[in-house]
């Protein structure tokens, strides 16, 4: 059995349950070696194979999970975050399944997680937004037209955004061409979770010279939209004129 294991978005105890031990009975990890925490590893047998995946193709991955399970080892392939969002995966599980050889996925706290709750703060906040895009700025690899910043950023919604911390002059353009006000509040999270976590507040007009001043180039997420500011709706879930399935109202509102 091959285990696609999220890692969390940095910090080794924002692991699950489930993964920590996939991590402790395996008998081989390939782990995603430019994000992964290598802290996680020390939770590994002592005679457990290690593979630095950053150094590696996609055949040198299936190459070796093939050999690993042709011995009867027990398999981890450590992702950082969540293996859903750009974990590439897909073509690792579609090369599984033509030779054969059973996986699982197990879901881990995504850095759009990590970094949300290192700003405490609430992407879905009533009145201001109720929907988070995660996207990523094009670069070597391409994103459709109708997937780009700037059309996006006409919905004015929250957006976390991957793997764009180096093209931030491009990316504030986009965002403001596609919609923002050149005032909306952006956020730049380095590392969420790790000790060297740094958290820089800025808007977009200044979102370039915020990351240039604080020597943020990589490995950060970029967060837009009003929900960074400080205005917002109550929600009307817990308020005492709200009725549930479990709560009745006291001035009769339903819900």
């Amino acid at each position: 059995m091959v285990s696609f294991v999220g890692a969390g978005p940095g910090a080794a105890d924002l692991i699950t349950l489930r993964g920590l031990r996939r991590i402790e009975a395996a008998g081989c990890i390939i782990y995603a070696g430019s994000l992964v925490n290598p802290a996680l590893l020390a939770d590994a047998k002592a005679d457990c194979e290690i593979h630095n995946s950053a150094e590696m193709t996609l055949e040198e991955v299936v190459a070796v999970i093939e050999d690993a399970h042709r011995r009867g080892l027990a398999i981890v392939r450590l992702h950082t975050g969540d293996p859903s969002v750009y974990g590439a995966i897909r073509e690792q599980m579609d090369a599984l399944r033509a030779r054969g050889i059973p996986f699982e996925v197990i879901p881990g706290v995504s850095s759009f997680c990590g970094a949300a709750a290192a700003l405490e703060a609430e992407y879905t906040l009533p009145g201001i937004s109720q929907s988070v895009v995660i996207t990523r700025m094009a670069g070597r690899t391409p994103v459709p037209e109708r997937e780009s910043i700037r059309a996006f950023a006409a919905h004015r919604c929250s957006m976390a955004i991957f793997l764009s911390a180096g093209m931030l002059e491009a990316l504030s353009r986009e965002l403001i061409e596609g919609g923002y006000p050149p005032e909306t509040p952006a956020a730049l999270v380095y590392k969420a979770s790790w000790p060297e976590e740094k958290i820089v507040h800025t808007t977009l007009a200044e979102l370039s010279e915020a990351g240039r001043l604080s020597g943020i180039r990589k490995t950060a997420l970029v967060l837009v939209g009003d929900f960074l500011g400080d205005r917002y709706d109550r929600s009307q879930l817990y308020h005492p004129d709200f009725s549930t399935e479990y709560r009745q109202a006291k001035g009769g509102m339903e819900g």
